[in-house]
């Protein structure tokens, strides 16, 4: 039996708000519109079967996120309508519990283009199992947190998808829903308003609401979601903390820029990516480090000159290698990262032999502990023709400050200048 159920009285701890059990979605896909009339009336197949989602599960505990990756067509799109109850399995069931509301942030969903902003309020409110009485009470507020002005006025279909986005999420993000599953939504939008609702998710989730991501974005994963899953070609491929997911995303999106027919990861490659070491090891990074210039110590001051050393046998000669760096910070985001391909130095790799590679480089990072993720490939991108990928290959710690105090992730060297303005100030 399959299908979506909705349960009000499961309540308490250990209740999942979702599970997912074996769900299966199946589409037929034709050639052409005449290719459905020829089916009915010759009674023969004229389409082929794409197999969306293939026994697909997962349960969201109250207060938990979990985010979804995989690459195009992998299935992501379909798993969220059926868990929207926009669509259902073929096989398998969805049961959320605990009588909260399940919102899908999905650009245009529950909108009349032809409708004002305004009118689009209680359209969407209602959509997302809103009364009247709260959409009245909360239209001011939705309005508000929108900041389109005047054009909450004007019709839909004269915005943007950055106002779409602005409308969508103030209205959903009033419904107080139970889980908020957001679709790629967050990845348009100015920056001012995309800090503005990722305020809105932390408290969201420091309230105890849970949390669904679908996201080509992988510090977004990292930074907002507790687990992760990918799908590829409707398979669960992968599940677990976002650290290993998105390695073995990583892994997976460069064999399929390879050219690898194989669908899935074997289970050497996931134990290999799980070590977070990849690749055809035609060069290999043995050790690497990241030390202060003149102490050779891994705890470091800001501003402090420093130095990204990496060890590397060669087994098979590499000419035009490119080897790279990137720096993460506590939380898994991308801090700064770079390769030889882009600072403009040849790099050739003879077989047999060893070499250390450096990077001289000056820290201006913020306090706090950071890691060093190091990657040997060919051409400008380790998505083709990886050699060695090693994920947080060594650690350092940023201790204190060198010269100016600053706030936040990096030192910036602005200036500055006081000017008398000869203009009116009224």
């Amino acid at each position: 039996m399959s299908g979506i159920s909705y349960d009000a009285t499961a309540k308490g701890r250990g209740i999942p708000v979702i599970s997912v059990q074996g769900i299966s979605k199946r589409f037929r896909l034709y050639r052409s519109p005449a290719d459905r009339l020829k089916e009915i009336l010759l009674r023969r197949p004229f389409h082929t079967d794409f197999q969306a989602l293939d026994d697909v599960s997962f349960e969201l505990s109250p207060g938990q996120s979990l985010g979804v990756i995989g690459p195009n067509g992998a299935g992501k799109s379909t798993l969220l309508r059926i868990l929207a109850g926009a669509l259902l399995p073929d096989r398998g069931t969805v049961r959320a519990t605990g009588g909260g509301r399940i919102c899908l942030l999905s650009i245009g969903i529950g909108m009349d283009p032809n409708e004002s902003g305004l009118r689009n309020i209680d359209l969407s409110g209602l959509v997302l199992g809103m009364t009247p009485a709260e959409i009245a009470a909360k239209r001011q507020a939705i309005i508000d947190f929108t900041e389109l002005g005047d054009f909450i006025h004007e019709p839909v279909r004269s915005y943007s998808s950055g106002m779409a986005l602005r409308l969508g999420f103030a209205v959903a993000i009033h419904a107080d829903p139970a889980c908020f599953i957001i679709d790629e939504a967050m990845a348009v939008g100015d920056a001012h308003f995309q800090q503005k609702c990722l305020h809105r998710i932390r408290a969201f989730r420091a309230n105890g609401g849970s949390l669904i991501l679908v996201s080509h974005d992988l510090n977004s994963i990292k930074l907002l979601t507790d687990r992760a899953l990918m799908l590829h070609r409707g398979k669960v491929v992968e599940q677990g903390d976002p650290e290993t997911v998105t390695a073995a995303y990583n892994l997976l999106i460069a064999r399929l820029a390879e050219g690898d027919p194989r669908i899935q990861l074997e289970q050497r490659e996931v134990q290999r990516h799980r070590s977070k070491s990849y690749g055809d090891f035609a060069a290999r990074i043995t050790r690497a480090a990241v030390v202060d210039a003149q102490t050779g110590a891994s705890v470091i001051s800001a501003g402090s000159q420093a130095r990204i050393d990496l060890d590397v046998a060669v087994d098979r000669a590499i000419p035009g290698a490119t080897i790279g760096i990137l720096i993460r910070d506590r939380f898994g985001q991308d801090i700064f990262g770079t390769n030889t391909h882009h600072l403009g130095r040849q790099v050739d790799l003879e077989a047999g032999k060893s070499y250390r590679a450096s990077f001289p480089v000056r820290l201006d990072l913020g306090v706090g502990m950071y890691t060093l993720t190091v990657a040997i490939h060919t051409a400008d991108t380790h998505l083709t023709d990886c050699h060695h990928w090693f994920d947080n290959i060594a650690g350092f710690e940023i201790a204190g400050t060198t010269g100016t105090y600053f706030i936040g992730l990096v030192r910036l060297a602005p200036d500055f200048t006081l000017t008398e303005s000869t203009g009116s100030t009224a």
